[in-house]
């Protein structure tokens, strides 16, 4: 309303503008990538990117000459897997946390979200170890636990503040009428908990599809996400910027997408998880 009172250049001034700056600012390097990836090879070092004359030709050598497919479908895996172990995990740990009280409760919040502060080169070489002795080296698995390790204890901090707004009459009564601790908080706690629930799975998707460090120490021939399959593509004395941009917008779609079909959800948990708690 206040907005609509104000004078046409006060708005353009004061709110158009700074949008629109923001808008170009980030929206910006994802056009100039797009229009890289859909120009032909021989115009892009003459004539730079341009939308004249597109083709899609980049896109048709990922898949059919470098193997993209496979590298896809190894991220998505990888992801996806971290996604259900990370919420399996942080679910369960941030009900006892929430829930029960014992001793060394505030210190074993506090590790967790210290862990979080460490770089993760730290961990790379114990990780790497462990691996080689279970024999999980170059294999889905590998990935998915370091991915974890990773998303867990951000994920338990974020699953408590949703957890902590939920009165524990709930529980009460679920068990009065029979529940199970688990039958509570499968029936009450986490349909209450869907908007947190998907706002972590978010966070713990993005995380493992954007990891870098552990794909490249973990993984090998078998197993390589696309984080590492688009490195690749630089060599030591050429760097293939067609390919390179088409690998890159290609591995930017799935968590656009899917911010994009749960962006309601994701924002009312963002929201409902800042004032619980």
């Amino acid at each position: 309303m206040r907005l609509r009172k104000l004078p046409l250049w006060r708005r353009i001034l004061t709110v158009d503008l700074p949008m629109l700056t923001i808008l170009a600012f980030t929206l910006g390097p994802y056009a100039w990538m797009f229009l890289t990836s859909v120009t032909p090879e021989a115009r892009l070092f003459t004539e730079g990117p341009s939308i004249l004359g597109a083709t899609f030709e980049n896109y048709a050598r990922l898949f059919r000459t470098v193997g993209f497919g496979r590298n896809l479908l190894d991220s998505l895996i990888v992801a996806g897997g971290t996604v259900v172990v990370g919420l399996s995990l942080s679910i369960t740990a941030a009900y006892s946390f929430s829930r029960f009280e014992f001793r060394a409760k505030r210190l074993l919040m506090m590790q967790f979200l210290l862990i979080n502060m460490f770089p993760l080169v730290l961990l790379i070489l114990p990780l790497f170890v462990l691996m080689r002795v279970l024999g999980l080296l170059d294999t889905h698995a590998a990935l998915i636990i370091a991915n974890s390790t990773i998303a867990i204890p951000f994920s338990v901090w974020m699953m408590v503040s949703y957890m902590n707004g939920i009165p524990r009459s709930l529980d009460e009564a679920a068990m009065t009428d029979g529940c199970t601790r688990l039958g509570a908080l499968r029936r009450v706690i986490l349909p209450l908990c869907a908007p947190g629930i998907v706002a972590t799975g978010i966070y713990i998707f993005i995380t493992a599809w954007n990891e870098y460090l552990y794909a490249l120490t973990l993984g090998g021939r078998n197993v390589r996400t696309i984080t590492v399959a688009v490195q690749t593509l630089i060599g030591e004395y050429e760097v293939q910027w067609g390919l390179l941009t088409a690998g890159g917008i290609i591995g930017a779609m799935p968590a656009t997408v899917l911010f994009l079909l749960v962006q309601k959800r994701l924002i009312s948990g963002l929201t409902q998880g800042a004032v619980k708690g």
